[in-house]
């Protein structure tokens, strides 16, 4: 080996490894001369062991000497919990093979402890470590923190001479990357001295800029760089269902999905499955179980309790199970043994998303990486292409490190003083140390800690005054109660609204659902967490206890959250891959070398594309923006701007122009934002010369329009209450409890009216912009909308560019919309960009599927006689006057032209004279109506008249219509949308709306029956 270890040392790596990988060859004379070293290495390149042996050598010298002191030398910090877990143990396996050595040797060792500190840590196993410290510490940055700040383990932190920060890229982009910078300075100014840092990550664009994260901003601070390369081999396919891919995932559709990825889990050792959301995993995990067999498939995310991570890890290694279903909580370097195979369940939103997860398999020396990834729309199967088209010629996301969060400063501010008085200026120095805070101005640093100081006067009482500052003298201290604050209420993730799953009577936390999810929820109910089905045994405030439900069939709870949206890079690819499609047609062939789609695929994405090109004139690519304008069913008119620029950029631009409208029209105006392009709903009073749009938003009050935009929604106010509990105006946790989340929303928008009151005032009494007042949190909260959840410099660029004429423009009235406006009108409700439900988005009265039946090409076939085959035994065989109720609870109404027809009027008669039944009528609708179906009948035809009434609130239109049609579907067969509203007697637009919703919802299939 290329450095001088220790004969043990050596001996243990020849006898286990042999010779060392790339990263560990380049990396370890680096370490060894004590130089600050970034490895950025794929996974399974042996980084980790590159960054610990030569800290296991040094030990085990001690150790050998007799100098191995009870104190923690290396610290290791993962920013996964399981990743941490993963480390320890396999960590706690050379160690027990080199004391082996040794003792065999003649010559036994002390033991060398690697002991595992997180918020997973039970309390006595904390204790324990407090009385005896681990040599090696493994921990998050969270609990790093926390132990920065606590008074007992400071005392065995000081002595530590190493610290590893392993994934350094998973925090990087985040504050929880700006937090940890700050504790590894706190960590430097502990031990009086500065610690060697080594640095982990995939390798990233730019990796030096990783490297300063790591290193810090202080005097010259070298790093050495092992960037052993990213261009790893990959074999990445893209596969298909047989049914054509449309604008949403139908029934049949993901039925096929799960099929084929049951028969890959058959033809592997071992597969993972990643998807983009928790529910996702439950949901492909029990319909995988149903294909493999019982206990066959494992569930994976951050929502399960650590046991059962722990458990679906360990038997996917010990080959338990041949498949795992997980969410991002797998992508990171955690050991699961060998991986076959790689499948991805919809397309990644980032090039490092899908080099991370694929990377998960083919670990074994010369092994080949594979991963295939399963679109489940069109747009989802360019955004699939694109990314492995990309990936093959080695691009990269682009890293951006957030700079200066003063929710962040104040915590640690908070922190660090508390663990002893400090003069201001070296509070300062210590600040401007971390690389997130290198270009902090003195005034913000002062703001903040005259915030932490100073506190904020509520109605009731006085909020986050957790310091002393004394500005005569320079100097700052806590104030009491302000170590508390900081070790119960601190960490940059922000809190989330979940209630944890507690099984009984064990007592054994389960995991978490969403707080919605728990609310609506009741003693009985059934729902699928870890792939396992729980029965709920009573909901309390912040818990749920459930019960094994012995696999009866369960709901799957659902987490609310904001999706995250395509990096530009990725979005990049995307726009140049539509335009070289376009460019190439009509031959495709080509996409299968560079995108790793199969004759088919390739057709169904040349088709879209060019389809596209036909009805708008161009294909919208970064270089053309196209606006498109169509009429929809309730009479008004549908906005499309197709920008594939990514949900950040496209989010501004849909918030500015909505913000515009408003001005103009006087009218609030749905929309929606996706990562290709926005919708703006429009009525019948919008009327403007198309072209116009692309004018309506100029980069030079683009700002002040995003601003007064975001306050008026959702991002501001969630951002408000996070930055709020992360700077501890807000505490989480008090007199030994978590405060509740409904008590944590109250006092956050207490705290919001006494620090900005316009914002918080009745709308009624503003006139003209909000006055934004100079707070530190309330700039931190806008700017985290502008360039968090948004993009607002890129969007400035765009509009900038659009001026000079560097990206063309065009818009175009269709009579009906192209493909591409599709999905976007069909978008999911983390979209919106105001607050309307689904069941009101005018979007939704599209008739795109009936204007273009193309879409569900190849769906089935069937011959008449069949059909009519399948009617006849649909249709309710009545033979008594229960019957006939029984069919109008199913159906709600009948009209009197089918109850006629069906020879029904008898019947009707006997359930009228009753009182069981009813004439409902309209001025162009009569229709016999169940008394207890009333307030639905009424919900789905407003105006109805009837002479009964019935004692139950009437469900919301939406939910009317589903069981109307829901009902008659039940009934009446295969039929049409318009064959439906002209015998039920409603108008197409409701009956396209409430079949919408049904297909969504799996309970209605559409399709072309020939």
């Amino acid at each position: 080996m290329a450095v001088a270890f220790s004969p043990l040392v050596a001996r243990w790596f020849e006898e286990r490894f042999g010779t060392p990988t790339p990263a560990q060859a380049a990396g370890w004379p680096a370490i060894a001369r004590g130089a600050d070293t970034l490895i950025a290495a794929p996974t399974g390149s042996g980084k980790t062991l590159a960054a610990f042996l030569w800290s296991l050598d040094r030990l085990l010298r001690a150790a050998g000497t007799g100098g191995l002191e009870e104190r923690t030398d290396v610290v290791y910090v993962s920013p996964l919990k399981a990743l941490g877990n993963d480390v320890q143990r396999n960590l706690a396996h050379p160690l027990a093979e080199m004391r082996a050595l040794a003792e065999a040797a003649g010559a036994p060792l002390p033991e060398i402890r690697a002991l595992v500190r997180s918020g997973d840590t039970p309390a006595s196993e904390r204790r324990a470590m407090g009385r005896r410290p681990p040599h090696i510490l493994v921990t998050t940055p969270e609990s790093l923190y926390i132990l920065l700040t606590a008074e007992g383990s400071r005392r065995w932190l000081a002595g530590a001479r190493t610290v590893i920060v392993d994934e350094i890229h998973a925090v990087a982009a985040d504050k929880r990357g700006a937090h940890l910078a700050l504790s590894l300075e706190r960590l430097d100014a502990l031990a009086g001295r500065r610690l060697q840092r080594i640095g982990l990550s995939a390798t990233q664009r730019p990796i030096e800029e990783v490297a300063r994260l790591l290193v810090g901003a202080g005097a010259p601070r070298p790093c050495a760089i092992v960037d052993v390369g990213h261009r790893r081999a990959l074999d990445l396919a893209i596969e298909i269902p047989d049914q054509e891919l449309g604008p949403i995932a139908t029934h049949e559709l993901w039925a096929d999905v799960y099929d084929r990825i049951a028969a890959r889990v058959h033809a592997h050792r071992t597969t993972i499955v990643f998807v983009n959301t928790r529910r996702l995993v439950e949901r492909v995990a029990h319909q995988l179980e149903e294909r493999l067999g019982e206990d066959r498939v494992a569930a994976h995310h951050g929502s399960m309790a650590r046991r059962t991570r722990l458990e679906a890890e360990a038997r996917l290694k010990a080959g338990e199970v041949p498949v795992v279903v997980a969410t991002a909580s797998l992508e990171l370097g955690i050991d699961v043994g060998a991986v076959d195979l790689v499948c991805h369940v919809g397309a990644p939103r980032a090039l490092a998303t899908l080099i991370q997860r694929v990377g998960r398999s083919g670990h074994a020396r010369g092994a080949v990486p594979k991963g295939i990834v399963f679109p489940l729309t069109r747009d989802d199967l360019v955004q699939a292409a694109a990314a492995v088209r990309a990936v093959r010629a080695g691009e990269l996301d682009t890293l951006r490190v957030p700079e200066n969060p003063l929710d962040i400063l104040a915590q640690q501010c908070v922190a660090t003083v508390a663990t002893g008085d400090l003069q201001v200026d070296e509070l300062w120095a210590l600040v401007r140390r971390a690389h997130s805070f290198r270009r902090l101005e003195r005034a913000d640093f002062d703001a903040v800690l005259d915030m932490m100081a100073d506190g904020v006067a509520t109605r009731r009482g006085r909020r986050g005054a957790l310091l002393h500052l004394d500005r005569v003298h320079g100097r700052v201290r806590a104030r009491r109660g302000a170590r508390l604050a900081a070790i119960t209420s601190g960490g940059a993730i922000p809190d989330n609204a979940d209630y944890e799953v507690v099984e009984e009577p064990q007592g054994l936390k389960v995991g978490t659902v969403n707080e919605d999810f728990a609310v609506e929820s009741m003693a009985g109910d059934i729902f699928l967490l870890g792939n396992r089905s729980w029965r709920i045994r009573r909901v309390e405030a912040g818990r749920v206890r459930v019960e094994d439900a012995a696999g009866a069939p369960p709901t799957i709870p659902f987490w609310l959250g904001e999706a995250p949206a395509r990096t530009r890079e990725l979005s990049a690819a995307v726009s140049a891959l539509r335009a070289a499609v376009a460019a190439r047609l009509p031959d495709t062939s080509w996409l299968a070398a560079e995108c790793g789609l199969s004759a088919d695929a390739a057709a169904q994405l040349g088709a879209y594309v060019g389809t596209t090109r036909a009805v708008l004139g161009e294909v919208p690519t970064t270089a053309c923006v196209v606006a498109e304008r169509f009429f929809d069913e309730a009479g008004g008119m549908q906005l499309v701007v197709h920008a594939p620029f990514g949900g950040r950029i496209n989010r501004a631009w849909g918030l500015a122009l909505r913000k515009r409208f408003c001005v103009t029209f006087n009218f609030e105006l749905q929309a929606a934002a996706t990562d290709d392009g926005l919708v703006i709903s429009l009525g019948e009073q919008h009327s403007f010369p198309l072209d116009s749009v692309f004018a309506m938003v100029r980069p030079e009050t683009l700002r002040e329009d995003l601003v007064q935009a975001a306050l008026a929604s959702p991002l501001f106010t969630n951002r408000w209450r996070w930055n709020a509990t992360r700077s501890l105006a807000l505490l989480r946790h008090e007199g030994g409890r978590r405060v509740p989340m409904p008590l944590q929303r109250m006092r956050a928008e207490d705290l919001l009216a006494a620090v900005f009151p316009e914002q918080a005032a009745c709308a009624d009494n503003i006139v003209g912009p909000i006055t934004i007042p100079e707070h530190p949190l309330v700039r931190e909260t806008i700017d985290n909308c502008l360039h968090e959840a948004m993009d607002v410099d890129g969007l400035a660029e765009v509009l900038a560019c659009i001026g000079r004429g560097e990206v063309a423009t065009r818009a175009v009235d269709t009579a009906a919309p192209s493909p591409m406006s599709h999905e976007i009108l069909n978008s999911n409700p983390y979209t919106y960009l105001d607050d309307a439900p689904l069941e009101e988005r005018r979007a939704r009265a599209v008739a795109l599927r009936r204007t273009d039946p193309d879409l569900a090409a190849g769906l089935g076939a069937l011959d008449p006689a069949a059909i009519a085959e399948v009617r006849a035994q649909a249709w309710p065989d009545v033979r008594d006057a229960d019957e006939l109720h029984d069919a109008l609870l199913s159906m709600v109404l009948v009209p009197a032209a089918e109850v006629e027809e069906a020879g029904w009027s008898g019947l009707a008669a006997e359930l009228i004279a009753a009182g069981r039944a009813t004439w409902g009528e309209t001025g162009a609708l009569r229709a016999l109506v169940a008394a207890e179906r009333l307030p639905v009948a009424r919900a789905a035809v407003p105006g109805l008249r009837a002479d009964l009434d019935w004692p139950a609130a009437e469900p919301g239109r939406e939910e009317a219509l589903h069981a109307l049609l829901g009902g008659w579907l039940e009934c009446v067969g295969p039929t049409t949308a318009a064959g439906l509203a002209a015998r039920i007697g409603l108008s197409p637009s409701a009956v396209a709306i409430g079949l919408a919703g049904l297909e969504r919802a799996g309970i209605a299939l559409r399709g072309r029956f020939t």
